[in-house]
């Protein structure tokens, strides 16, 4: 049975991983009946944000101890994955992709990004296993291969469509750091074949729960079909 990563970055929309994204990520792996390996972080997320109000909480949690909240405890250690472990990757979105995994919420292109974060995801498309970006995990992607010869094409959403978020901003940082862009609708999927990176609007665009779920779904799809 293949085995796909799945890594959080936290658990709640606004600091860690967007927990419907990754609840249908979770599903959908099972319906396509292959393993989920969900993967965590053991540090402190940036910060904790009350979801009723949107207001910094004074206190703080761990990414790992929170993801495992949405793996009902079943969660391993990025410092305990090697690429050998899995056969491709999905990064759920949330805003703990561009606070936890990155610093891209505050720094743009500039950002930082979590040398394990980096090294799992070079490591991985070194032996050309794909990986999946959903949401506004591109973010993560981007830095990880920024400053390499590798040209990712992805997407974060359609300027063309409905959305809260600054899509043509986000396009313009993605290519800030080396990346090419593709625009996406909510109905759509980016494949870079070459590469091997999936990528998804997900909730970066105006979407109800089926429409969030299909595009993931597909998403998952096309990853299994880059598997060797």
């Amino acid at each position: 049975m293949k085995k796909i990563g799945v890594l959080l970055s936290g658990c709640g929309v606004y600091d860690g991983a967007e927990i419907q994204e990754a609840v249908f990520t979770l599903l959908a792996l099972e319906e396509l009946r292959v393993e989920a390996v969900c993967i965590g972080i053991d540090k402190n997320q940036y910060h904790v944000i009350n979801h009723t109000n949107g207001e910094v909480m004074p206190e703080s949690r761990n990414m790992l101890v929170e993801a495992a909240r949405i793996t009902r405890g079943k969660i391993t250690p990025i410092d305990q994955i090697e690429p050998k472990d899995i056969d491709a990757l999905i990064i759920p979105g949330g805003f703990g992709s561009a606070k936890n995994l990155t610093t891209w919420a505050f720094n743009g292109p500039d950002s930082n990004i979590l040398p394990e974060v980096k090294l799992l995801l070079v490591n991985l498309i070194n032996i050309g296993k794909p990986i999946c970006a959903l949401c506004v995990s591109p973010v993560v992607v981007a830095k990880a291969l920024e400053g390499s010869s590798i040209r990712a094409n992805l997407t974060i959403g359609s300027t063309q469509g409905s959305s809260e978020y600054d899509i043509a901003g986000f396009k313009a940082g993605l290519e800030a750091t080396g990346a090419a862009t593709t625009n996406k609708t909510i109905e759509e999927i980016q494949i870079d074949k070459m590469n091997r990176i999936v990528s998804a609007p997900c909730y970066m665009m105006e979407a109800n729960l089926s429409e969030l779920r299909n595009n993931i779904r597909m998403a998952i799809e096309a990853t299994l079909n880059l598997i060797d």
